[in-house]
């Protein structure tokens, strides 16, 4: 998936487009994997040049992960933690 480099989205929007919570979107920029833009004290945009360098990350640690590494995505939550029960085989947390 690919975005105009000079478009601006809410985050908001970037949430929908790529099927996650807000907040997900929101750790991403405070753990800085997907930069951001702060206009005055509540307004936060996305350059479409940062959407698309923040996916292309994902994509290679996806990659990374299942296709070099042999994790498989359903032993993950959906943000890429993988849990573990008590007797020690994996479980698919939900995602809020």
């Amino acid at each position: 998936m690919r975005v105009e480099d000079n478009a601006i989205f809410r985050v908001k929007d970037v949430a929908e487009l790529v099927d996650v919570h807000k907040s997900t979107i929101f750790r991403a920029i405070a753990a800085g994997e997907l930069d951001a833009l702060r206009i005055g004290k509540t307004t936060v945009r996305i350059q479409g040049s940062a959407l698309n360098t923040w996916l292309d990350n994902c994509a290679e640690a996806a990659h990374a992960a299942y296709v070099e590494g042999g994790e498989r995505p359903e032993d993950s939550d959906g943000d890429g933690e993988t849990t573990t029960n008590d007797q020690g085989s994996t479980e698919t947390a939900g995602v809020a």
